[in-house]
């Protein structure tokens, strides 16, 4: 209750409106996003969640807030859209107190070899072909499967961690490796 919670990339609000009502202190939803951050304010609005909940229109890589500020930063399936993902990293640290924890959730690399052909199949074939038919818009989903791809490996991105002056840097795979939560301290 008195860990301030700033949520990177909060876009409609999912992870920081479900800390809130999980018990967090103060909470700030971010997003570089304007139209989807408001979407964020109104789904606070219809819940009640007025008090403690603030919004910023901000890049992640030029965070308009203090040094020290916050005792936790999260980021979920935002990180692989920015373009300079070590300044992404840098500017959570510079934003956390000592003792403060910087978790980022993100599609990663699938850990279980057996799968793999599957998981490409469904990436590049099936999940355009639904986005298409579904969303009138593969391309997006076309897109979504090449970044995944792109984006740093769990070992990588833990070494981005550390480079920005994290530690205790560590990664938890969900779905074999499909997702992971990487987290680190600034001690």
């Amino acid at each position: 209750p008195r860990h301030a919670l700033l949520d990177l990339a909060a876009g409609t609000g999912d992870i920081a409106l479900l800390a809130r009502e999980w018990g967090a202190g103060r909470v700030v939803l971010s997003d570089i996003n304007a139209a989807m951050l408001s979407r964020g304010r109104d789904r606070a609005l219809e819940r009640g969640m007025v008090e403690g909940v603030s919004f910023a229109v901000a890049d992640a890589e030029r965070l308009p807030f203090p040094d020290r500020a916050f005792d936790r930063v999260s980021m979920a399936f935002g990180l692989r859209n920015c373009t300079d993902k070590d300044a992404v990293l840098r500017e959570m640290r510079r934003v956390l107190k000592p003792g403060g924890r910087a978790l980022v959730l993100e599609f990663s690399a699938l850990q279980v070899a057996a799968l793999k052909p599957l998981y490409d199949a469904w990436s590049f074939k099936a999940l355009p072909a639904i986005g298409e038919r579904v969303a009138k818009d593969g391309e997006s989903y076309r897109y979504l499967a090449e970044s995944i791809r792109t984006f740093p490996d769990q070992q990588r991105l833990e070494g981005m961690f550390r480079a920005a002056g994290f530690a205790r840097v560590a990664h938890r795979n969900l779905s074999g490796g499909i997702v992971a939560i990487h987290s680190g301290w600034r001690i």
